[in-house]
């Protein structure tokens, strides 16, 4: 594959992360209007994200083996596909169970397709300048496109209606397959014999779906300390123990252990799950900040939000992969993470009266913005620091696997914890703006706890690297800054 393919097959793979990511959060913005429209509850309206979720979220590590075993194009192809006409049966559901299901078969699509995205990339750049740069542009389709989500559900709802949310992935979906077809070569997997580990798949599969269902479901309505919650966690234990010993013991195991060997690997997914769990609660809650107390609409809502996916994506595409070349990968973490700090910190200083957007909003939003542009991209390369052409397709889905469940764990948590403090201050008799406001800080300072608690784990476990010289022309010829351990 010539240079010119190489770039165009990357454009072509993040088109198809970009139309899986913008759909986890351009739901949340039509989310009252489906809930009137299908006659959702509350409690009902949460499946329609939570069945998205679980199959995602579970399926991510058994999906990027599967690309390793079976082909990574292949496993895309099908990705992408039921993706597709899940998307066409969710804008035609007309009840809420044809709904749930076509979002739970929505995410099992997403799971294939996204899985194996990071794997094909690393294979595809395997110089350490253009890895860089490669990886910076996934990094920012990856994590801008949760702001972008926000700004185009707004807007097709608004203009049109909440099957158009579904309806706009049917054209994105078909043209990215032809497309991929087209400028992604066919790979051979390394075939199903390799690792066929059918009692593992089953094990790990379970235990990713239990723990999230865990966390989205009586963790989040009932409390961490309720019945049911420690029941289902301590069946989530037992299954992801089972998964341990099934392979360290099956001859051709789902998952080589190995991987875990690297202390980059191991520690890089550590800090996601910390550092996603403290910055997408962000972008829940500040939605209901700038609408319950600031008053925004759906569509101003997104374009507050927008400055994050900009910054975002002018330090990723343009300067991350020179910084990370020049300081290395592990560097570069601390002040990412100390600026997504500084913005959680900031936000949990806006006040219940007299907000500004230009003073409360917009400093937020460009701190978050440059934090993550420095951040993820990499965090994305120490986790695929250690992998092996044939064990890309698991990293991939490791990475996705601590992103997602990060997501949902920060989500749950800070959404509990603020809704608790809320409803203690109400039943005090103060006013409900000052409750929700309160509420609303006090989660934004755990997310800054969580972030900060991120920087710990990388200064402890991740390995310093030696750092690139600044000549461009050297950079060009360097052996790759990060090596396994």
């Amino acid at each position: 594959m010539n240079d010119r393919s190489r770039w165009i097959a990357l454009v072509v793979l993040c088109t198809g992360m970009l139309m899986i990511v913008l759909d986890m959060t351009i739901v949340n913005v039509a989310l009252p209007t489906i809930q009137a429209d299908l006659g959702f509850s509350q409690a009902g309206l949460a499946w329609v994200v939570n069945a998205y979720l679980i199959a995602f979220a579970g399926l991510l590590l058994l999906a990027g083996r599967l690309g390793d075993l079976a082909g990574r194009r292949d496993v895309f192809l099908a990705g992408l596909a039921i993706f597709t006409v899940a998307s066409m049966a969710c804008g035609l559901a007309v009840n809420q169970e044809m709904l749930i299901v076509a979002r739970f078969a929505q995410g099992t699509g997403g799971a294939l397709t996204s899985a194996v995205i990071l794997g094909m990339i690393v294979t595809m750049f395997p110089g350490p300048r253009e890895q860089a740069q490669a990886i910076g542009v996934f990094a920012f389709v990856a994590s801008a496109g949760a702001a972008v989500g926000l700004l185009a559900g707004g807007i097709l709802t608004q203009v049109l209606n909440w099957h158009w949310i579904f309806f706009v992935n049917l054209p994105v979906g078909v043209i990215t397959a032809i497309a991929a077809r087209r400028t992604i070569a066919r790979d051979r997997g390394a075939g199903l014999r390799a690792g066929a580990d059918v009692p593992g798949a089953l094990l790990i599969t379970g235990a990713m779906m239990l723990a999230v269902y865990t966390i989205v479901g009586p963790a989040a309505q009932r409390g961490w300390l309720a019945a049911e919650t420690l029941g289902l966690g301590a069946g989530t234990l037992v299954l992801l123990a089972g998964f341990i010993v099934r392979q360290k013991t099956a001859r051709h195991p789902l998952m080589p252990l190995r991987i875990f060997a690297s202390r980059n690997v191991t520690g890089s997914n550590l800090v996601q799950v910390l550092g996603t769990a403290g910055m997408f609660g962000m972008f829940f809650l500040g939605s209901l900040y700038l609408r319950q107390i600031m008053g925004y609409d759906p569509l101003q809502i997104g374009l507050a939000f927008l400055p994050v996916a900009v910054v975002m994506g002018v330090l990723s595409v343009r300067y991350t992969d020179r910084l990370v070349m020049r300081f290395g990968a592990r560097t570069l973490l601390f002040p990412g993470l100390g600026l997504i700090a500084a913005g959680l910190a900031l936000f949990a200083l806006a006040p219940a009266h007299g907000s500004s957007f230009l003073v409360h909003v917009l400093p937020v939003t460009v701190l978050m913005g440059t934090g993550a542009g420095l951040c993820f991209p990499a965090l994305m390369t120490l986790a695929m620091s250690s992998a092996t052409p044939q064990d890309a397709g698991l990293a991939s889905g490791l990475v996705n696997t601590t992103a997602q469940i990060g997501g949902a764990l920060g989500l749950a948590v800070l959404a509990t914890v603020s809704a608790s403090r809320t409803n203690a201050l109400i039943a005090q008799h103060r006013p409900t703006a000052v409750a929700l406001t309160e509420g609303y800080h006090l989660a934004f300072w755990i997310a800054f706890g969580l972030v900060v608690a991120a920087a710990a784990v990388a200064a402890a476990l991740l390995r310093p690297q030696r750092t690139a010289v600044a000549e461009p022309e050297q950079a060009r010829e360097l052996v790759p800054a990060i090596q396994a351990d």
